[in-house]
């Protein structure tokens, strides 16, 4: 039940401050959209600590804050390798074992290196992940990464 009250505030917190009108009828309307999206969720049985890690609380929004400074640093890596006429890259793969313990670990670090420009998760199993990287550092630079270690910390691993 404290899933569900927690997914109903987060579905409604998120249409206002989408919607960023305050009248009465678009707030009854976000309430009601948020309470069945709610409702069709729990007939679908995904309110679980999967499909709403409200476990992760503060670590995750600190990560997320961690992640979108990475997100901009390696985007303007990326540009810099676009603009530059030898165009230096070097395209690798790299195998490699994530510390995590739970899905929504591993989940959240695949997806990590995955919005992290220069880099994607091509496979991601419980005990390796196949990244390919556009440059040989980028993809090395996954192996044993701080990004394994904060996302472990969030998941509460380490």
């Amino acid at each position: 039940m404290f899933r569900s009250f927690s997914l109903f505030l987060t579905l409604y917190a998120f249409w206002l401050l989408l919607s960023g009108f305050f009248t009465p009828f678009l707030m009854a309307a976000g309430a009601g959209s948020a309470l069945a999206v709610v409702w069709f969720a729990q007939r679908m049985d995904v309110v679980d600590h999967e499909g709403h890690p409200i476990q992760l609380g503060a670590k995750a929004l600190v990560y997320w804050v961690w992640l979108f400074k990475e997100i901009v640093k390696s985007a303007w890596d990326v540009s810099k390798i676009i603009l530059n006429p030898k165009l230096p890259i070097s395209p690798t793969m790299v195998r490699f074992q994530p510390s995590q313990k739970t899905d929504v670990g591993l989940v959240l670090h695949a997806n990590s290196i995955t919005l992290t420009p220069g880099t994607i998760t091509i496979e991601a199993w419980p005990h390796e992940f196949l990244v390919h990287g556009l440059t040989r550092n980028g993809a090395e630079g996954t192996i044993d990464s701080d990004m394994d270690r904060r996302v472990s910390a969030c998941e509460g691993s380490r």
